[in-house]
């Protein structure tokens, strides 16, 4: 067998055997690709997208944590797993801590293959899949949080950010998009919580595009709707999907991404250093635990990135179910009190309103 290479991995591998007969095998995947790679020089600027990306959250989720873990006292549990087929992830969490009653901070990276059925279901948005193939490697990378506090007056904040790369034979793309989007989703209102949220957002969207913010706060309004209960899930943010080169080119939306996520800490540390430590009474922790009912709801019945992981096989349980609360409530007809604070809430949540 001759000795295998940088080279050689640019092609086919070819195997000789012991007659002489050379015979022709299948070309390296993008994972058996990205790892010599990553081996033989690393990560640097001029390295595909699927090892920047995946090298910036990596960053990102450590940043994140050591901050959460300043506030909070406790550290997070690192777990971190591994794909048989190439990628893995880490995933951080943190349980009955001073601050958060349960809080998560995952990455993940993922090599597979679309079947052809998959391909053209996507080629709806993505036209510059080729719909003659039998099958396509593809690449998903992504960050994700959910934070819940334990006191009632601070807000549980979801993020997730994600990049999708398809592969043709020789490694080179075939097509990419880019996907996330932050939200807030506070149990009671102070308006210059959710002000200073919004605003934050919108001055990491308007870096790089003046029509983002607007676009895909109304997307992120539509998208996290309770549509059985007539309510939102929360006070908004922005939420996008399937950007790719129809919209932008692909280093344009990696430095939106990028943006966003630098945006995350500035965006919530504030909140939750105002609201961590206020007084509250044993009704308002019981309206706390209703309204992550409500986060339940969502998740399990509306959110199509639970869907898609609870229908993977061979899918991690515990990184996708990592974003439910620790503890929640349903009551009976439950109705919140004429004029409180609950009732604003309420009122708020089913009229989404404009808050920069």
């Amino acid at each position: 067998m001759y000795a295998i290479g940088a080279t050689a991995l640019a092609g086919l591998i070819f195997s000789v055997t012991q007659k002489g007969t050379v015979l022709q095998l299948e070309a390296p995947s993008i994972a058996e690709r990205d790892g010599l790679s990553k081996r033989e020089s690393g990560v640097t600027d001029g390295s595909n997208m699927r090892l920047r990306m995946e090298q910036f959250i990596t960053q990102k989720q450590q940043e994140i944590v050591q901050a959460l873990e300043v506030i909070d006292g406790k550290r997070f549990h690192v777990d971190k797993w591994e794909r048989p087929n190439g990628g893995g992830g880490i995933s951080c969490v943190l349980q009955d801590g001073n601050v958060f009653e349960k809080a998560g901070v995952n990455i993940s990276v993922v090599y597979g293959t679309l079947p052809r059925a998959a391909i053209a279901k996507m080629r709806v948005n993505h036209k510059a899949l080729d719909p003659d193939v039998e099958s396509l490697e593809f690449f998903a990378a992504g960050l994700s949080l959910v934070l819940h506090p334990l006191n009632p007056m601070a807000p549980t904040v979801h993020l997730n950010y994600r990049y999708f790369e398809t592969a043709n034979n020789d490694g080179t793309t075939n097509a990419f998009w880019f996907g996330g989007g932050t939200d807030l989703t506070p149990s009671y209102l102070f308006d210059e919580d959710v002000i200073h949220f919004h605003r934050t957002i919108k001055e990491a969207c308007d870096a790089h595009d003046k029509d983002y913010y607007s676009r895909f706060k109304k997307w992120c309004d539509e998208y996290f709707v309770i549509k059985h209960r007539n309510e939102s899930r929360g006070v908004g943010g922005i939420f996008f999907d399937d950007l790719d080169e129809s919209e932008k080119d692909r280093e344009s939306l990696f430095a939106y991404v990028q943006t966003c996520l630098d945006a995350f800490l500035p965006s919530y540390l504030p909140i939750i250093q105002r609201r961590k430590d206020m007084p509250y009474t044993e009704n308002e922790k019981a309206w706390q635990q209703l309204r992550r009912g409500r986060y339940v709801e969502f998740n399990l019945v509306y959110d199509r990135g639970t869907a898609f992981g609870l229908n993977t096989p061979g899918a991690r349980i515990e990184s996708i179910l990592m974003s439910l609360p620790l503890t929640a409530r349903w009551q009976y007809q439950h109705e919140p009190e004429k004029g409180g604070r609950e009732e604003r809430v309420l009122n708020v949540l089913k009229k989404p309103i404009e808050w920069v």
